[in-house]
């Protein structure tokens, strides 16, 4: 009894001493000037406080394609033929330098504004970039997911190591010195899976790998953010959508502005202005986004296996035909919906795999823990006030990364990614 007290007191001794040494940024100091994580997440940081980063002419860039599937091109649908080869842009140098993957969140593809934004930072800073979309994105599952179930972090992990390959042996007289590795919210946690593999792979041996903003637990991240479109919005009636309230928003900002100006800047002066959006309305915008992002993924994901779910299995599709009122269907299942119908089926007829629980295990990073304690190559930057994080997950990150943790107190999920401070910290680390 007493050796088991020793033990528990040592183990505590041990985990709060690797959580006293995250990196906790001070928000007296920080500066980021967006305390609501609903807003932040929404509106990101005002363009003022971002680093002059180059423009796109100035940047020697090209888009790209690989054939992956080769037999699939036939099965798929006609109008599917913008997908039927994967696309990603590669940003080179015109000298020896190491080469950065850059993977996309959450339903996002290869040129998503936030995988823009990185690219032109680390290629500023003399690195080659290579874009990826993410593997929930539909061009992936179309052209490069060898199950078309994206959701399983293992296999996830295989095909974007499948299409790395792809890309370098595409390029082989680009000059390469190292391999680097970086995603933003679920790209950040297929880095980790990504990663991990490369340690018995030994393709490409990254040298350092930085995760922004994932997912802790993905089940948890998936059900705050499917949540939030049950989020009871004032004004929203049998006779005005949700939708149409944002609308009307924006008309009466741009009357009163006087002209339309689409930028950058746009979402954060709005949101200074009289017709900002409550935090309802954000929460219900958040939830809502990442709807359209799950129903894509099911629509997909059903149509490419034939599962008859959300489409009849013999219904004839061709280039003329209509997919809206199947997506209209795919928009009533959310991601839960999506875990339960397709991906723990597949699941369990490929592996033998038990619960729901076992599987929540094994696509998080609990499944890399150890892993991920003992590499120091792995680094994490987050947010206190992120809307994807759940009881525990800060705990488990302070535990599993110590000091390779950096804890911003402001940003809610990935606003703050191109914020000038976070920007300068993500060069550090990858610089060593």
């Amino acid at each position: 009894m007493l050796r088991s007290l020793r033990l528990a007191t040592l183990l505590g001794g041990l985990l709060l001493s690797a959580a006293a040494s995250a990196r906790d940024v001070d928000a007296a100091t920080y500066g980021y000037p967006l305390t609501n994580p609903f807003e932040a997440t929404i509106a990101s940081t005002p363009p003022d406080l971002r680093p002059e980063l180059p423009s796109d002419e100035d940047i020697n860039q090209a888009d790209y394609q690989l054939n992956l599937r080769p037999e699939r091109a036939f099965t798929l649908p006609d109008n599917f033929w913008p997908v039927k080869k994967l696309r990603y842009r590669l940003a080179r140098q015109d000298h020896p330098a190491p080469l950065i993957f850059l993977i996309a969140g959450t339903g996002a593809p290869y040129s998503s504004s936030l995988n823009e934004y990185l690219k032109k930072l680390y290629y500023k800073a003399g690195y080659h970039v290579v874009q990826l979309s993410s593997p929930t994105s539909y061009d992936f599952i179309s052209a490069a997911s060898r199950f078309a179930t994206p959701g399983i972090s293992s296999e996830d992990a295989e095909d974007l190591y499948r299409v790395m390959q792809s890309v370098r042996a595409q390029h082989p007289r680009l000059p390469v010195s190292d391999y680097y590795l970086t995603g933003y919210s679920l790209g950040a946690l297929n880095a980790a899976f990504v990663s991990h593999l490369d340690e018995t792979r030994r393709s490409f041996n990254f040298k350092r790998v930085l995760l922004l903003n994932p997912p802790v637990n993905l089940y948890t991240s998936i059900t705050n953010l499917d949540k939030l479109v049950q989020t009871q919005v004032k004004g929203v009636t049998s006779s005005t959508t949700f939708y149409e309230l944002v609308l009307n928003k924006l008309t009466r900002y741009f009357q009163q502005k006087g002209y339309v100006d689409l930028n950058d800047a746009l979402l954060y002066d709005f949101q200074q202005s009289r017709q900002q959006l409550s935090n309802e309305q954000m929460a219900m915008l958040i939830g809502t986004s990442f709807r359209f992002s799950s129903a894509d993924i099911a629509f997909t994901s059903d149509l490419i296996n034939r599962r008859g779910l959300i489409i009849p299995p013999k219904y004839p599709i061709t280039e003329g035909s209509s997919l809206t009122p199947f997506f209209k269907r795919a928009l009533q299942c959310d991601f839960d919906c999506y875990l339960t119908e397709q991906v723990i089926p597949m699941w369990r007829a490929r592996t033998d795999g038990g619960s729901l629980l076992q599987l929540i295990d094994q696509v998080s990073l609990y499944a890399l823990k150890d892993y991920l304690h003992k590499s120091p190559k792995i680094a994490v930057m987050h947010n206190a006030d992120d809307v994807i994080l759940g009881p525990g997950d800060i705990g488990f990150l302070r535990a599993t990364f110590g000091d390779r943790l950096t804890l911003y107190p402001l940003g809610g999920h990935c606003g703050n990614i191109n914020y000038r401070v976070n920007s300068d910290a993500m060069l550090e680390f990858f610089r060593g």
